[in-house]
Formats: C-alpha cells, structure tokens, sequence
C-alpha cells in the first residue's frame, strides 16, 4: 500500500489486461444475371464462394425469391453464414446492397450499430446463419440504383470477437522490418560493383554476377558451371523484351514484383495479363521458381474469357499444369465456354495448340457429369448454382468435338 494525497493506493505485484476486440474482415460477392435467378422458387439460394475472417470460413447465401414462401416472392432474403466445423462463434456482421450510381446511397444492414444493445450474435454450428429474410422489396430492388446491367453487387463484413491477454512487455525495442531486399535494389540501380551488362534490344542493363547466379540456376551455370564462362562481361538476350528483363532483374534483387502498370505504362487489365504472361515465360527460361508460382497465381487471379485462351497456350507450351488446369477448368464452365469459344484468342489456340482442344473436350464432359449428377451441396459456378441448363453444355461439346475433327 502506498500513500498518494492522503489516500491509501493499493499498488499490485504484477498486472494483466484482457483485449475483447473483434477481427474483421469484408467480401464481395457480385452476381451477374440477376434476371435469370429470378424463378428459382423461395428457399433456393445463391451461394458466394468461401471467404475466411478471424480463422474462420463464411458464405454470403442470396434468395432471388426470398427464403420464406409466405412471402410469395415479394422480397429478396440475404444471408451471412458460418462455413467451418465450429461451435458458438461470437460475431458482429454487416450486410450491403451496394449503390451503383456513384451516389454512396447503400442499403445497409449492419449488427456493429447495435453492438452495446444485445451482444454480438452467437452461431452456434456450421451452417447457422445471420441475415434477413425481407432484406429489401423486389419491385423496389428492380427499379433502384443496386441493379445496374442485370448485376447486384453485396458486400459483406464480419467482425469475430476475439479476446486476448497481454502482461507487463519485457522489452521496449522493435524490430525493424528486414530492408535486405531495398538494399539490394539500391545497390542494382547505383551499378557500383556490377560486373556484367545485358544488351536487350536498344537497352542495356547492369548487373552483378554473384547475385543472379545464386537466385538463378541457369545464371550459375552460365557464370560458374563447368562449361561456363566467368570472365564474360556482355551478353546479348535476343528473346526477351526489354521491359521484361527488366522486371525478372528487380524481382532477382529484391524478391518483389515491381509495379507492372508502372513499366507498362498502362493501367489496362489486358497489359496487366500481357505483361505477367511474358514475365512467366523469362521466369521459366532463367529457372526462377519463385517468379513463376508469383505469375501463376496473378493470372489466375486476373483470369477472364478474353485472355484464358492465350493463358492457357502459355500454360500449355511450358508446361505449367497448374496453371493449365485452372485454364481448362474456367473454360469448362458452362457459363464462360461459349464466350471463350467466340473470342480471338480461342482461334489462335485452335491453331497453335490443337491437341489442348481433346483435353478442353474431356474438361468440359467431366463438368457436364458432375453438374448432372445431383451434388448440390459442392461448390459450383455462378451459372451451376442458378441451374444453368445442361443442353447448352451439350452443344458447346459437340461443337469443340467438331472442331477437335476439323484441325486434326
């Protein structure tokens, strides 16, 4: 005890503090065709694709036809709902019908206002959902500003209450984060030390052996392999653009991709898509392991029906059957197989690559099975769960058999 204005202060041996916080995070789920969801009967839904917050798995559930029949389809119902096999997650949710008009003027339903009200909501096993079954009049969705272009786009956020205990902090020092990559980068554009130059096309590009030989292997046996050449000092690269080398050379120094739309000097997703494609083919050619899982991933991620094709014709001549597995797969969807059919780029694969279209022929059946054979509860495409008819599926089938015949 001690004595502080004339009261007595308890002073304690050792302290501790609870945190009760939430982890939030926020998913965006965009339906396209909301006209041809509009039938499905009440209870049918339109499930997002899995998203994690807070160590845990949700999916936003959307009933064109509202989830109760007693509302005779008068009105949309929308969902929030725990995807993972746990008991009695505590969380906060937000539910948005976003406004396309630019005004900012969103439908929100959010259970963060009423947080000091009641708590946060408690689902108690996979499945248990939050939401609202008359989350907005459907006469009144299809004249608003939430559809623009037959599309509704939502978005979710949860906050999962997480509590957390801190002690006295034993040390005061932070630890910097590692700068061993800007080092290195500044140390590739000063060119001090640097003891060999890349003529690539009209540019020229210093570097330092040492560093591309131990991020490289080609670069170690081309410098320091038995058959290799050390005192070399320029080398002419006649299959790489320029642009291209010198993105391969930043991410060798520094383990980062640069800015792409800095480089390109183009904020398009076609020069985005272009340029990562390239990339992945130096990255193959200088065996740089890291670059190529890098490129993969951002095209998948950027992966649409105007450039699967080429990505797939790359995939293919390279060899990366990760990359040509996710390719023949989107295409195999049946809502992007006639759209990819009819794109440029699909004609050049025709051309280029036409045993891909046997493999493509062999995607697509295996999708036509699993969509028939009654599976429901697996995820599935957006046009899969809006029962996309299978007849369709059928005739793009034929057609790419037709042409499997034609270029062989």
């Amino acid at each position: 005890m001690s004595t502080v204005g004339g009261i007595e202060q308890l002073i304690p041996d050792s302290v501790s503090t609870s945190f009760i916080e939430t982890v939030n995070g926020s998913h965006q789920f965009t339906i396209q065709g909301y006209s041809l969801a509009k039938g499905m009967s009440p209870g049918k839904f339109i499930q997002s694709d899995i998203f994690s917050v807070g160590g845990y798995d949700w999916a936003i559930y959307f009933y064109p036809d509202g989830k109760n029949p007693e509302d005779q389809s008068s009105y949309i119902s929308l969902f929030i709902a725990l995807a993972s096999d746990s008991n009695d997650i505590r969380a906060l949710f937000e539910l948005t019908l976003m406004d396309q008009s630019g005004k900012g003027k969103h439908k929100v339903h959010s259970h963060f206002d009423r947080a000091l009200e009641g708590g946060p909501y408690t689902l108690k096993y996979k499945g248990s959902m939050w939401g609202y079954k008359r989350f907005f009049k459907r006469s009144a969705l299809e004249t608003s500003d939430y559809l623009k272009d037959d599309c509704l786009v939502i978005n979710c956020t949860v906050g999962v209450v997480r509590a957390r205990l801190e002690g006295p902090k034993q040390y005061g020092i932070v630890l910097p984060l590692s700068n061993m990559g800007q080092g290195l980068k500044d140390l590739l554009d000063s060119e001090v030390g640097c003891d060999i130059a890349f003529q690539v096309g009209d540019e020229t590009y210093k570097a330092h052996k040492l560093i591309l030989a131990a991020r490289s292997p080609v670069f170690r046996a081309q410098f320091f392999g038995p058959i290799g050449n050390n005192n070399v000092d320029r080398i002419v690269i006649d299959d790489i653009e320029p642009s291209i080398f010198k993105a391969m050379l930043s991410f060798i120094y520094t383990d980062v991709l640069p800015d792409v739309h800095e480089i390109t000097g183009s904020t398009s997703a076609s020069s985005f898509t272009n340029m990562i494609q390239h990339l992945l083919a130096a990255a193959d050619l200088y065996d740089l392991a890291r670059l190529k899982i890098l490129c993969e991933v951002l095209l998948c991620e950027k992966l649409d029906v105007d450039n699967v094709a080429t990505t797939l014709a790359l995939a293919e001549q390279h060899q990366f059957l990760q990359l040509k597995a996710f390719c023949l797969e989107f295409v195999a969807s049946p809502a992007n197989l006639g759209a990819v059919m009819k794109s440029e780029g699909f004609k050049h694969l025709k051309q280029s690559c036409p045993t891909l279209l046997s493999e493509l022929l062999n995607t697509v059946a295996a999708a036509d099975k699993s969509s028939t054979s009654g599976q429901s509860n697996k995820k599935r495409s957006a046009s899969s769960v809006l029962g996309c008819d299978t007849t369709n599926v059928r005739q793009l089938r034929r057609r790419t058999r037709n042409e499997v015949r034609a270029v062989s």
